[in-house]
């Protein structure tokens, strides 16, 4: 019988929902997991049965964790399918089961609904100067802005990327009264939640209309330095930038720059080029800036938002039909 390397806590919560789905397919599968004891491994004859993988938690919360059941999946050689909790997989040892020939899921639009929520967070306390009165406060000081903030209702977002974050950022930005515009390859549907769409040829000359520039997009060949010292130099020195993609899709220098040069007027950032964001930042210290360690995502619903994705999915591999969210190599 094939083995399904997956968590304790999914066999917990899913384990009578994972033996009911095997019943009904006639998809005979049995779970296994890593030892807890976490100088041992698992033996080969058993890394030879795995022929599913299973990741729901969260690959940051636990290092250690997380390179043992990686690395187990690495050793299993008839391994055909993953399922990973996260939406990117631009870390190389995803490319390596690419090459093998190993499918990948993974759990893109799982975690929007938080991360949108983050990046909006982020918008409305730079938009209503927050930054400004978490300092008085460490200073006790009464200290009321001296000018009255500009109003979102009427401002423009360019929104790089609108898959599930960016249109539900999308969605919660037009609810704020913001104009939306969208930049993604693919044409506008009914679902989607900008004012405009328009493809990533287009960005440089739409740069100028942002009050707001917000990255939700995956780091490919394409996106890696797409905001380049050149592309901020084209926004407006009113603008800010909102990054909850990842840190590689900047030129953090000339973030670094364009922001205490006073050429941007502020930034919320959840990734970074190099992570953790090393001590010595300048980033840490700009008053216009507001840092939060690559933790936009966190919630507690996402695990089972992840869990019952990978349970439909299974149903879909026992009945031979299309994976959901299936990666392809680029």
């Amino acid at each position: 019988m094939p083995l399904l390397l997956t968590t304790h806590r999914f066999l917990a919560n899913y384990g009578e929902r994972l033996r009911r789905i095997c019943t009904a397919t006639n998809f005979p599968l049995e779970p296994v997991t890593l030892p807890h004891d976490v100088e041992q491994r698992l033996a080969p004859a058993t890394l030879d049965r795995i022929e599913i993988v299973c990741f729901t938690g969260t690959f940051e919360a636990d290092p250690v964790f997380t390179r043992r059941f990686l690395g187990s999946a690495l050793r299993a050689p008839n391994l055909r399918w993953m399922h990973l909790p996260n939406a990117g997989v631009d870390h190389p040892v995803f490319g390596r089961f690419l090459e093998r020939g190993v499918r990948l899921t993974n759990s893109a639009g799982a975690a929007a609904e938080p991360i949108a929520q983050t990046a909006i967070g982020g918008i409305l306390a730079l938009a209503r100067g927050f930054p400004r009165w978490w300092a008085a406060q460490r200073r006790h000081e009464w200290s009321p802005h001296p000018h009255a903030p500009r109003e979102l209702r009427g401002q423009t977002m360019v929104l790089v990327g609108v898959g599930a974050i960016g249109n539900e950022i999308a969605r919660l930005a037009r609810a704020l009264n913001l104009h939306v515009i969208g930049i993604r390859r693919r044409p506008q549907t009914a679902s989607d939640h900008v004012d405009e769409l328009h493809p990533p040829s287009a960005l440089r000359t739409l740069l100028p209309r942002a009050d707001w520039l917000v990255l939700a997009c995956p780091l490919t060949d394409e996106t890696r330095r797409l905001i380049d010292a050149a592309a901020l130099a084209r926004l407006p020195g009113t603008a800010r930038v909102v990054n909850v993609g990842r840190g590689q899709v900047i030129d953090e220098a000339a973030l670094i720059a364009a922001l205490q040069a006073g050429r941007l007027a502020g930034a919320y950032l959840d990734v970074f080029e190099t992570e953790p964001l090393p001590a010595d930042s300048p980033l840490w210290d700009l008053p216009n800036v507001i840092i939060s360690p690559h933790n936009s995502s966190v919630s507690t619903g996402n695990s089972a938002r992840v869990s019952e994705l990978f349970l439909r999915n299974l149903e879909h591999w026992a009945r031979r039909e299309p994976l959901e969210n299936e990666v392809h190599a680029q």
